[in-house]
Protein backbone atom coordinates (compact mmCIF):
# COMPACT_ATOMS: atom_id res chain seq x y z
CA UNK A 1 0.00 0.00 0.00
CA UNK A 2 0.88 3.04 -0.66
CA UNK A 3 3.03 5.48 2.03
CA UNK A 4 0.68 8.54 1.82
CA UNK A 5 -2.47 6.36 1.52
CA UNK A 6 -1.61 4.56 4.50
CA UNK A 7 -1.03 7.87 6.36
CA UNK A 8 -4.62 9.02 5.68
CA UNK A 9 -6.04 5.99 6.70
CA UNK A 10 -4.27 6.15 9.87
CA UNK A 11 -5.22 9.86 10.43
CA UNK A 12 -8.97 9.07 9.25
CA UNK A 13 -8.91 5.75 11.72
CA UNK A 14 -7.54 7.74 14.72
CA UNK A 15 -10.03 10.92 14.52
CA UNK A 16 -12.82 8.45 13.88
CA UNK A 17 -11.68 7.14 16.91
CA UNK A 18 -10.92 10.32 19.14
CA UNK A 19 -14.49 11.79 17.81
CA UNK A 20 -16.48 8.60 18.68
CA UNK A 21 -14.88 9.13 22.79
CA UNK A 22 -15.44 12.63 22.95
CA UNK A 23 -18.83 11.92 21.62
CA UNK A 24 -19.59 8.79 24.48
CA UNK A 25 -18.85 11.46 27.44
CA UNK A 26 -21.82 12.83 27.30
CA UNK A 27 -24.16 9.70 26.91
CA UNK A 28 -24.40 7.29 29.08
CA UNK A 29 -23.23 5.40 31.00
CA UNK A 30 -19.90 7.84 32.21
CA UNK A 31 -17.55 5.86 33.57
CA UNK A 32 -15.99 8.43 35.92
CA UNK A 33 -14.89 5.77 38.51
CA UNK A 34 -12.10 4.70 35.16
CA UNK A 35 -11.13 7.78 34.21
CA UNK A 36 -10.58 9.00 37.82
CA UNK A 37 -8.13 5.17 38.18
CA UNK A 38 -6.51 6.21 35.35
CA UNK A 39 -6.02 10.11 36.19
CA UNK A 40 -3.96 8.41 39.70
CA UNK A 41 -1.88 6.30 37.77
CA UNK A 42 -0.87 9.12 34.90
CA UNK A 43 -0.61 11.92 37.38
CA UNK A 44 0.21 10.62 40.47
CA UNK A 45 2.53 7.99 38.94
CA UNK A 46 4.54 10.10 36.74
CA UNK A 47 5.16 12.80 39.74
CA UNK A 48 8.49 11.06 40.64
CA UNK A 49 9.91 11.19 37.03
CA UNK A 50 8.74 14.74 36.22
CA UNK A 51 9.95 16.43 39.57
CA UNK A 52 13.72 14.90 38.53
CA UNK A 53 13.54 15.59 34.59
CA UNK A 54 12.05 19.79 35.43
CA UNK A 55 14.52 20.06 38.53
CA UNK A 56 18.21 18.76 36.46
CA UNK A 57 16.73 20.35 33.44
CA UNK A 58 16.96 23.91 35.18
CA UNK A 59 20.27 22.88 36.47
CA UNK A 60 21.80 22.19 33.41
CA UNK A 61 19.93 24.96 31.54
CA UNK A 62 21.48 27.22 34.39
CA UNK A 63 24.97 25.62 33.96
CA UNK A 64 25.15 26.01 30.35
CA UNK A 65 24.23 29.60 30.47
CA UNK A 66 25.52 30.84 33.01
CA UNK A 67 28.88 31.64 31.37
CA UNK A 68 27.84 33.32 28.30
CA UNK A 69 25.53 35.59 30.36
CA UNK A 70 28.54 36.71 32.35
CA UNK A 71 30.85 37.06 29.34
CA UNK A 72 28.25 40.22 28.57
CA UNK A 73 27.43 41.15 31.93
CA UNK A 74 23.98 40.01 32.31
CA UNK A 75 23.65 37.63 34.87
CA UNK A 76 20.93 39.27 36.41
CA UNK A 77 19.06 38.04 33.11
CA UNK A 78 19.50 34.40 34.13
CA UNK A 79 16.19 33.46 36.14
CA UNK A 80 14.52 35.01 32.86
CA UNK A 81 16.58 32.68 30.41
CA UNK A 82 15.52 30.02 32.46
CA UNK A 83 12.15 30.56 33.28
CA UNK A 84 11.05 31.31 29.58
CA UNK A 85 12.98 28.22 28.13
CA UNK A 86 11.33 26.13 30.61
CA UNK A 87 7.65 27.79 30.38
CA UNK A 88 7.47 28.36 26.71
CA UNK A 89 9.16 25.10 25.56
CA UNK A 90 11.23 22.41 27.40
CA UNK A 91 8.70 21.84 30.30
CA UNK A 92 5.69 20.68 27.93
CA UNK A 93 8.14 19.19 25.34
CA UNK A 94 10.32 17.04 28.05
CA UNK A 95 6.68 16.51 29.91
CA UNK A 96 5.20 15.27 27.35
CA UNK A 97 8.25 12.53 26.31
CA UNK A 98 8.61 11.48 29.60
CA UNK A 99 4.95 10.85 30.05
CA UNK A 100 5.03 9.02 26.58
CA UNK A 101 7.53 6.62 27.34
CA UNK A 102 5.90 5.31 30.75
CA UNK A 103 2.34 6.40 29.97
CA UNK A 104 1.22 5.90 25.80
CA UNK A 105 4.00 2.87 25.85
CA UNK A 106 1.60 1.27 28.87
CA UNK A 107 -1.42 2.19 27.41
CA UNK A 108 -0.84 0.86 24.14
CA UNK A 109 0.31 -2.79 25.83
CA UNK A 110 -2.52 -3.07 28.02
CA UNK A 111 -5.48 -2.50 25.10
CA UNK A 112 -3.20 -4.46 23.07
CA UNK A 113 -3.68 -7.42 25.25
CA UNK A 114 -6.97 -6.60 25.85
CA UNK A 115 -7.36 -7.48 21.88
CA UNK A 116 -4.89 -10.56 21.49
CA UNK A 117 -6.82 -12.06 24.77
CA UNK A 118 -10.31 -11.51 23.11
CA UNK A 119 -11.76 -9.64 25.75
CA UNK A 120 -12.27 -6.32 23.75
CA UNK A 121 -14.12 -8.93 21.12
CA UNK A 122 -16.26 -10.08 24.60
CA UNK A 123 -17.13 -6.43 25.80
CA UNK A 124 -18.88 -5.97 22.61
CA UNK A 125 -20.68 -8.72 22.61
CA UNK A 126 -21.74 -7.84 25.75
CA UNK A 127 -22.93 -4.25 24.55
CA UNK A 128 -20.14 -2.14 26.56
CA UNK A 129 -18.85 0.40 23.59
CA UNK A 130 -14.52 0.24 24.05
CA UNK A 131 -14.39 3.81 22.83
CA UNK A 132 -16.13 4.79 25.59
CA UNK A 133 -15.35 2.37 28.53
CA UNK A 134 -11.31 2.54 27.56
CA UNK A 135 -10.45 5.27 25.69
CA UNK A 136 -12.31 8.02 26.87
CA UNK A 137 -11.28 7.71 30.58
CA UNK A 138 -7.47 7.27 29.17
CA UNK A 139 -8.01 10.50 26.80
CA UNK A 140 -9.74 13.20 29.14
CA UNK A 141 -7.24 11.63 32.22
CA UNK A 142 -4.19 12.41 30.02
CA UNK A 143 -5.48 16.10 29.27
CA UNK A 144 -6.43 16.46 32.98
CA UNK A 145 -2.95 15.17 34.26
CA UNK A 146 -1.12 16.45 31.32
CA UNK A 147 -0.90 20.35 32.03
CA UNK A 148 -0.95 19.62 35.41
CA UNK A 149 2.51 17.51 35.35
CA UNK A 150 4.01 20.30 32.85
CA UNK A 151 3.46 22.79 36.10
CA UNK A 152 5.16 20.86 37.97
CA UNK A 153 8.33 20.43 35.55
CA UNK A 154 8.19 24.25 35.00
CA UNK A 155 8.36 25.09 38.84
CA UNK A 156 10.72 22.53 39.61
CA UNK A 157 13.11 23.93 36.87
CA UNK A 158 13.17 27.04 37.91
CA UNK A 159 13.58 25.62 41.58
CA UNK A 160 16.57 23.82 39.75
CA UNK A 161 17.89 27.32 38.26
CA UNK A 162 17.67 28.88 41.51
CA UNK A 163 19.48 26.03 43.43
CA UNK A 164 22.83 26.21 40.66
CA UNK A 165 22.26 30.04 40.28
CA UNK A 166 22.26 30.47 44.05
CA UNK A 167 25.00 27.48 45.65
CA UNK A 168 27.27 26.91 42.74
CA UNK A 169 27.51 30.16 41.46
CA UNK A 170 26.73 32.87 44.69
CA UNK A 171 24.04 35.13 42.58
CA UNK A 172 21.74 36.30 44.72
CA UNK A 173 18.86 34.51 45.55
CA UNK A 174 16.48 37.35 44.93
CA UNK A 175 18.36 38.49 41.83
CA UNK A 176 17.22 35.20 40.45
CA UNK A 177 13.43 35.33 41.24
CA UNK A 178 13.29 38.97 40.51
CA UNK A 179 14.83 38.16 36.96
CA UNK A 180 11.64 35.21 36.68
CA UNK A 181 8.92 37.02 38.03
CA UNK A 182 9.73 40.16 36.18
CA UNK A 183 10.08 37.91 32.63
CA UNK A 184 7.34 35.68 32.81
CA UNK A 185 4.05 36.86 30.77
CA UNK A 186 0.72 36.07 30.52
CA UNK A 187 0.88 34.70 27.40
CA UNK A 188 4.16 32.58 28.25
CA UNK A 189 1.50 30.81 30.59
CA UNK A 190 -1.26 30.46 28.16
CA UNK A 191 1.70 28.82 26.00
CA UNK A 192 2.52 26.44 28.37
CA UNK A 193 -1.02 25.19 29.12
CA UNK A 194 -2.25 25.30 25.41
CA UNK A 195 0.59 22.77 24.66
CA UNK A 196 0.05 20.16 26.84
CA UNK A 197 -3.27 19.99 26.03
CA UNK A 198 -2.77 19.30 22.42
CA UNK A 199 0.22 16.85 23.06
CA UNK A 200 -2.69 14.84 25.61
CA UNK A 201 -4.67 13.90 22.67
CA UNK A 202 -2.54 13.52 20.40
CA UNK A 203 -0.52 10.96 22.83
CA UNK A 204 -4.00 9.82 24.08
CA UNK A 205 -5.58 8.67 20.75
CA UNK A 206 -2.25 7.56 19.41
CA UNK A 207 -1.61 5.02 22.06
CA UNK A 208 -5.25 4.03 22.22
CA UNK A 209 -5.67 3.56 18.31
CA UNK A 210 -2.27 1.36 18.20
CA UNK A 211 -3.73 -0.79 21.25
CA UNK A 212 -6.91 -1.22 19.48
CA UNK A 213 -5.23 -2.45 16.00
CA UNK A 214 -2.81 -4.58 17.69
CA UNK A 215 -2.66 -7.89 15.60
CA UNK A 216 -0.34 -11.12 15.99
CA UNK A 217 -0.80 -12.32 19.34
CA UNK A 218 2.03 -11.11 21.99
CA UNK A 219 4.39 -10.87 20.06
CA UNK A 220 2.00 -8.02 18.26
CA UNK A 221 1.64 -6.08 21.77
CA UNK A 222 5.26 -5.42 22.05
CA UNK A 223 4.82 -4.30 18.14
CA UNK A 224 2.26 -1.80 18.84
CA UNK A 225 3.54 -0.86 21.47
CA UNK A 226 6.74 0.34 20.42
CA UNK A 227 4.77 1.83 17.36
CA UNK A 228 2.86 3.35 19.46
CA UNK A 229 5.77 5.27 21.41
CA UNK A 230 7.78 6.33 18.24
CA UNK A 231 4.84 7.16 16.91
CA UNK A 232 3.44 9.87 19.54
CA UNK A 233 7.07 11.20 19.99
CA UNK A 234 7.80 12.24 16.49
CA UNK A 235 4.18 13.83 16.68
CA UNK A 236 4.72 15.89 19.65
CA UNK A 237 8.08 17.05 18.37
CA UNK A 238 6.42 17.70 14.92
CA UNK A 239 3.08 19.45 16.32
CA UNK A 240 5.53 21.31 18.94
CA UNK A 241 6.91 23.35 16.11
CA UNK A 242 3.74 24.20 14.80
CA UNK A 243 2.27 25.41 18.05
CA UNK A 244 4.98 27.58 18.95
CA UNK A 245 4.69 29.25 15.19
CA UNK A 246 0.43 29.29 15.90
CA UNK A 247 1.13 31.04 19.44
CA UNK A 248 3.29 33.55 18.13
CA UNK A 249 0.89 34.44 15.68
CA UNK A 250 -2.13 34.20 17.64
CA UNK A 251 -0.70 35.93 20.92
CA UNK A 252 1.36 38.46 18.84
CA UNK A 253 4.72 37.42 20.34
CA UNK A 254 6.11 36.66 17.14
CA UNK A 255 8.82 39.83 16.01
Amino acid sequence: MNIFKRLLLELQEMSLLSARAALGIFKKPRYIPEAIAQMDSIGVGSLTIIILTGFFTGGVLTLQTYQTLASYGATDQLGYLVSISLVRELGPVLTALMVTGRVVSAISAELGSMVVSEQIDAMRALGTDPNRKLVAPRLIALIVTLPLLTLVADVMGIAGGWAVSTFLYDLPSTMFINSVRDGITTDDIIGGIIKPLVFAFLMGTIACHKGLKTEGGTVGVGRSTTTAVVTASIIVIIADFFLAKALQVILGTQP
